[in-house]
């Protein structure tokens, strides 16, 4: 279960059981799915860029995809696919918040 809270969440390339999950483009496949979601719409061009709420990255040597509330925010059904496509591949998905910078030292 999400928290209604969460700022970001990473979906992760690895089964609740630990297997590696296939194919090893998945990552690059969803965020791919979502880069016309982004602040703004849609514009000529788009579909050549990740949109900003749904990236793709690798993290500790394991694909995810982190996804931000923001799209949740403008566009529901399309966080709700992002947020499926984890449960119905039994991906891991973990929640995170977003920690402000460090102030700068004078």
């Amino acid at each position: 279960m999400i928290s209604p809270t969460a700022k970001e969440i990473f979906i992760q390339g690895i089964t609740r059981d630990g297997r590696t999950f296939r194919p090893s483009d998945w990552a690059e496949r969803l965020a791919g799915v979502m880069c016309s979601f982004r602040p703004g719409g849609a514009y000529p061009g788009s579909h050549l860029s990740y949109s900003p709420w749904c990236i793709p990255t690798t993290i500790n040597g394991v694909k995810c995809v982190v996804v931000n509330r923001a799209l949740r925010d403008a566009e529901p059904m399309a966080w709700d696919f992002c947020v499926n496509f984890a449960r119905d591949n039994d991906l891991q998905v973990a929640e995170a918040c977003l920690v402000p910078d460090a102030p700068p030292k004078a």
